[in-house]
C-alpha cells in the first residue's frame, strides 16, 4: 500500500475521492435493494411451485387411486419433445424465462387404452410443467442470489472500507497540515521576536 502523502494535493484528492465514492453509493445501494427484492420474489416463486406440485400430485392420487398399484407403467406415458427458453435481463442480470413446452404422448390403441389414460396424461403434463418451472425458477434464484451477493460486496466497499479510509486520509492530513501551520504560525513569531532582540542588542 502507498504511503499516504501529508500535503494539500493529497488533500485534494481524498476529497475528490469520497465525493465521488457518495456519488456512486446510493445507486449501488438503490440496485441492491432493488435485487434482494427480486430475490426474494424469485424464492417466493419457487417455495409457491414447490407447493403448487405437491398439490397437484396429492390430487392426482386422489383421483386416479389405481396409480398407487405397483404394476402400472407411467414412465415414457408422456416426454417432453422440445423447449424453448428465452433471456431476462433483471437489473444487468440475465436470467431464463420458460417460454414453451411440447409434450409428446405415447401411442396406445384405443381398446386397451385404460379410460383414465386421457386424464392422467394431461395431470402428468401439468406436473411436468410446473417442474420443469420449478428448474428454471431455481436457476433465476441462484443467479439472483449471486447479482445480489456481489452488490452486498460492492456496497460494504464502498460504505465501510473507501469512504472510511477517504475520511481517516482527509483528518490526518488536515491534521498535519493544521499543526504544520501551526508550527510556521510560532516559527514565524519567534523569529520576529529574535529579530527585535538583535536590534535592541545592536542599539546597546
Amino acid at each position: 500500500m502507498a504511503k499516504l502523502a501529508l500535503n494539500k494535493s493529497a488533500l485534494s484528492k481524498e476529497k475528490h475521492r469520497k465525493a465521488s465514492y457518495g456519488r456512486y453509493l446510493p445507486s449501488l445501494e438503490m440496485k441492491q435493494k432493488q435485487l434482494l427484492l427480486e430475490r426474494k420474489k424469485a424464492e417466493e416463486a419457487l417455495q409457491q411451485h414447490a407447493h403448487d406440485i405437491e398439490s397437484l400430485e396429492a390430487s392426482v392420487y386422489q383421483k386416479l387411486p389405481m396409480l398407487a398399484v405397483a404394476n402400472i407403467q407411467m414412465e415414457g406415458l408422456v416426454v417432453v419433445e422440445s423447449f424453448k427458453l428465452a433471456e431476462e435481463n433483471l437489473l444487468g442480470t440475465k436470467v431464463p424465462v420458460l417460454e414453451s413446452i411440447i409434450f409428446k404422448r405415447a401411442e396406445y390403441g384405443y381398446l386397451i387404452r385404460p379410460h383414465w389414460f386421457e386424464e392422467l396424461a394431461t395431470s402428468l403434463e401439468k406436473v411436468m410443467h410446473l417442474k420443469m418451472e420449478e428448474q428454471v425458477l431455481r436457476i433465476r434464484f441462484e443467479k439472483l442470489k449471486s447479482a445480489a451477493r456481489t452488490i452486498t460486496q460492492r456496497v460494504n466497499l464502498f460504505s465501510k472500507v473507501l469512504i472510511p479510509e477517504a475520511e481517516e486520509n482527509i483528518k490526518k492530513i488536515g491534521l498535519f497540515l493544521s499543526d504544520q501551520e501551526r508550527a510556521g504560525v510560532v516559527r514565524s513569531k519567534l523569529a520576529k521576536q529574535k529579530k527585535l532582540v538583535d536590534a535592541e542588542g545592536g542599539q546597546r
